[in-house]
């Protein structure tokens, strides 16, 4: 059975963890470096007309990019932090995320999306830019993940600091607009996002 697109990302994303295993066993809002939200059963229902569409981090990936063939290259596994070729694997793997490509399709939706927030820039009111990434840790304790696992938000409001401190879900309308900021390169735009706390679900 072939390795998906979606599922060749969470293996590179593992892979980055385990290199930069260094930073322990560290925890916030109980979630451990590199932890994914659980989804939900079932499949969503089918949004009402002009409603936003639920969407996960596999509708951002094109099913034909296949990263799996540049991680078995790379042999990840045997490498530690120090050994120069892991460092030489992870500046392989930095410059194919960094160049990953992204769902020209989706531009333009309006969607909802789940994942975790990483500030950019912040007020007294909250955070008003920032990254939504698919894992808690990425791009702080960790590398970033693929150009196409990441969007560069702006909120409709400041989000306070307590909810940006756990998951949440960001809705709006999504644009393929890279994005190079200071911690990370973005392979989508989110403006005027209406932003919430995410609850674990517990069924359709």
């Amino acid at each position: 059975m072939g390795v998906t697109a979606g599922a060749a990302a969470r293996m590179a994303a593992a892979a980055v963890i385990a290199l930069t295993a260094c930073v322990g066993g560290a925890l916030a809002q109980g979630y451990s470096i590199g932890e994914r939200l659980k989804p939900a059963p079932g499949k969503a229902a089918a949004p009402a007309p002009g409603a936003a569409r639920e969407i996960t981090w596999d509708d951002l990936v094109p099913a034909d990019w296949k990263p799996s063939k540049l991680l078995n290259s790379l042999d990840l596994g045997t490498l530690d932090d120090a050994d120069p070729r892991a460092i030489e694997a992870m500046a392989k793997l930095r410059a194919e995320w960094d160049r990953a490509p992204v769902v020209q399709s989706i531009s333009g939706q309006r969607v909802k999306i789940a994942g975790f927030l990483v500030n950019l820039e912040s007020s007294r009111e909250g955070v008003g830019e920032f990254l939504l990434v698919p894992y808690f840790g990425a791009c702080i304790h960790v590398p970033p993940p693929p150009l196409n696992q990441i969007i560069h938000a702006f909120a409709e409001r400041p989000v306070p600091d307590k909810v940006a401190q756990g998951p949440v879900w960001i809705t709006g309308a999504i644009e393929v607009v890279r994005g190079d900021t200071r911690l990370a390169a973005a392979g989508y735009r989110m403006r005027d996002v209406r932003v919430e706390p995410w609850v674990a679900p517990k069924g359709r």
